[in-house]
């Protein structure tokens, strides 16, 4: 699929389901190793800028503005897919992560605590 037009991306964000807030949930994976990087935050401009740039932007909801991972830390994540979840509540994003994802400097935000394994 190449780009999409505004009316495109806009009837995309209209199938949403986002939160009382306006947000939708995004899990970003490694679109390589598949792994899970993160999961953030996304209100209709973030979901715009996203894929006019190809670039992850995400809605910081402490900030309370947009933030385009990487602008600052230099961790950037470049979109090759964007993918909406079967209920249209969940917005699912394949990037090229240069870096870290995470803000403490892991890999992925989920090094952290484990709760359970079977391993």
């Amino acid at each position: 699929m190449t780009d999409l037009s505004n009316a495109s991306i806009n009837e995309f964000w209209s199938s949403l389901k986002p939160n009382s807030s306006g947000l939708v949930p995004v899990i970003t994976t490694d679109a390589d190793t598949k792994e899970v990087l993160m999961m953030a935050w996304m209100n209709q401009e973030a979901f715009i800028k996203t894929l006019e740039t190809k670039m992850a932007t995400y809605f910081s909801r402490s900030r309370n503005k947009l933030w385009i991972k990487g602008q600052e830390s230099g961790n950037k994540q470049k979109v090759v897919e964007v993918r909406i979840d079967c209920d249209a509540d969940t917005v699912l994003l394949k990037v090229q992560q240069t870096g870290v994802a995470c803000h403490t400097g892991d890999k992925t935000c989920f090094d952290g605590v484990l709760v359970w394994s079977a391993k």
